[in-house]
C-alpha cells in the first residue's frame, strides 16, 4: 500500500467551458442531460462505465471508478462556451445532425438556455470558416482578458465552486514552436504586439490558466504545448493535457499496431482515407489546417513500433494518411485502412479495415472524462502535464525529451494505476507470481 493522496472533496457546481460548440460540444452536452434525465446510457465513458481492480485477482475487488474517486456528479455540472455562431445549443445541434430529434427537442428548453459568448477567432488560423459572433479588441492580450471576464462573469453567475476547460474548437493551421513561445515573459510580449505567431486556441488556454482553470487540448494546435504555457501551468498550479481527442481511424492503430509489433509481424505499409462531412471535414479541407492534423494522426505508429529499434519489420514502412471533405456523409465519418504486414520468412498478408463511425459520439464522452479528470486533478495538486490522461489523445504530451506512450492498454494501466497511487492501494504489474509461489 502506498501513502493515500489527500483530495478536495467534490463539492459544489462544476462549470465545464468549450471552446469551439459545434457538433462535438453539443452532443456532449445534450448527452450529459439526456443521461440526466435517466433517457441514456453514457456507453463510452470510463469515468461513469468503467471499474477498476484493486488488489489481487482472488480478491474480487472491483468497484465503478466513479465510487473508487470522488469526481464530480453530473448533475452538479453546468454547461458554457464560446463559438463564432450566434446559435444556442439546440439550434447548433440541430445543425450538426448528429443526435435524433426527439431526443433533442426532449430537451429543448434546456439547451435553448446555453447561448455561447463571443469568441476569440482569426480566420488567419482557421480559413474555411467565418462568423459574426467574435470579440473585438486590439491585440491578443486584450483578447484574452475579455475571456478571462467571461470565465469570472459565468463562474459567479452560474455560481459554480470550480471550473474547468476542454477545447472543442476546430483544428488551425500548422505552427512550429518559435521564440515567443519560448517562456512566459516572450509569450505576453508577443500577445501585446499581436504577434501573428499566437493563435487563438492559445488565448484561450492562456486565459483559462491565468483564471486558476485546468485546460484540455482536444485539438492538435499548437496550444499548451509550449514551454511559455508549461511555466505558466506550474506558476499558476493548474493541470493541463493534450492533445487532439483520439477517436477513429487513430484510436484502431493504436490497438492493431501494438498487437504487430508484440507478434513481431512486419509492416511494409499503411494506407489510411477518411471520408467526413461535418464543420470539421470542412475545416481539414484547407491543406495548412489538415497539416496541424495530419502531424498528429502520422506520429502514432512509428511511436508504437519503433522502426530505430525493428528495422528489419519496420524500417521501411510507408504510412500515407488521407482525410477528404465529403459533405453528404455529415458526422458520421468513414475511415478505411489497407494494411501490408509480413510474417515468417517474410510471406506477405493484408489487413482491411472500414470503420463506419460517428465522431462526434466518439468525442463526446471523452470531453466528459477530460472534464471530471482534469477537475480531479486540480483537487488533488496536481499542475503541469498530465501525461496519465494520455489515454483520450492521438499525440500525448509528456515531459521535455521523453517520448509519448500511444498503446492504448499501456496509456490504460497508465490512467488507472494512477488512481490507485491516488488512493493508496498497490499498483497492478500482472506479473502474477504472487498465485504460484
Amino acid at each position: 500500500m502506498t501513502q493515500e493522496t489527500a483530495i478536495r472533496p467534490a463539492q459544489g457546481k462544476l462549470g465545464i467551458l468549450l471552446p469551439g460548440m459545434g457538433a462535438v460540444a453539443t452532443t456532449f452536452i445534450a448527452g450529459v442531460e439526456a443521461i440526466r434525465k435517466g433517457k441514456a446510457k453514457p456507453i463510452g465513458s470510463l469515468t461513469q462505465m468503467g471499474t477498476i481492480r484493486l488488489g489481487k485477482r482472488t480478491d474480487n475487488r472491483t468497484p465503478a471508478i466513479r465510487d473508487f474517486v470522488p469526481l464530480a456528479d453530473l448533475n452538479d455540472l453546468v454547461f458554457g462556451g464560446w463559438d463564432i455562431f450566434e446559435d444556442d445549443v439546440y439550434a447548433a445541434a440541430m445543425r450538426a445532425g448528429v443526435l435524433d430529434k426527439d431526443l433533442l427537442n426532449e430537451h429543448r428548453e434546456f439547451l435553448e438556455g446555453i447561448r455561447p459568448m463571443p469568441a476569440v477567432f482569426d480566420r488567419r488560423y482557421v480559413k474555411r470558416l467565418d462568423g459574426p459572433n467574435v470579440k473585438g479588441g486590439a491585440n491578443w492580450m486584450e483578447k484574452a482578458e475579455a475571456l478571462m471576464e467571461d470565465i469570472r462573469t459565468f463562474k459567479e453567475t452560474n455560481g459554480c465552486d470550480r471550473l474547468v476547460m476542454v477545447w472543442c474548437g476546430s483544428t488551425e493551421v500548422f505552427m512550429k514552436p518559435t521564440d515567443v513561445h519560448k517562456d512566459l515573459k516572450s509569450l505576453e510580449r508577443a500577445m501585446k504586439e499581436n504577434s501573428p505567431e499566437i493563435s487563438p486556441s492559445l488565448v484561450y488556454a492562456y486565459a483559462a490558466l491565468r483564471s486558476g482553470v485546468p485546460f484540455a487540448n482536444g485539438a492538435p494546435n499548437l496550444t499548451v504545448d509550449v514551454p511559455a504555457i508549461h511555466e505558466l501551468a506550474r506558476e499558476m498550479r493548474v493541470p493541463i493535457a493534450g492533445k487532439d481527442f483520439k477517436t477513429g481511424q487513430t484510436l484502431l492503430k493504436t490497438v492493431l499496431a501494438p498487437m504487430f509489433k508484440a507478434r513481431y509481424l512486419g509492416v511494409s505499409g499503411w494506407f489510411s482515407t477518411n471520408i467526413l462531412g461535418n464543420r470539421d471535414g470542412e475545416v481539414l479541407d484547407d491543406p495548412e489546417s489538415f497539416k496541424t492534423k495530419e502531424e498528429s494522426k502520422l506520429s502514432v505508429l512509428e511511436s508504437i513500433l519503433q522502426p530505430g529499434l525493428y528495422p528489419d519489420l519496420y524500417k521501411d514502412m510507408y504510412h500515407k494518411v488521407r482525410i477528404n471533405y465529403y459533405p453528404p456523409r455529415g458526422d458520421n465519418k468513414e475511415g478505411w485502412d489497407n494494411i501490408d504486414i509480413f510474417g515468417w520468412l517474410g510471406y506477405p498478408m493484408q489487413i482491411k479495415v472500414d470503420f463506419l463511425c460517428r465522431d462526434s459520439i466518439l468525442a463526446a464522452p471523452i470531453v466528459l472524462d477530460l472534464a471530471l479528470f482534469m477537475d480531479l486533478a486540480q483537487r488533488t495538486g496536481k499542475r503541469g502535464t498530465q501525461e496519465w490522461l494520455s489515454f483520450y489523445f492521438k499525440s500525448p504530451m509528456t515531459a521535455a525529451g521523453l517520448y509519448p506512450e500511444h498503446d492504448l492498454f499501456i496509456q490504460l494501466m497508465k490512467l488507472k494505476n494512477n488512481l490507485r497511487h491516488l488512493r493508496g492501494e498497490e499498483l497492478i504489474t500482472h506479473l502474477g507470481t504472487e498465485y504460484y509461489d
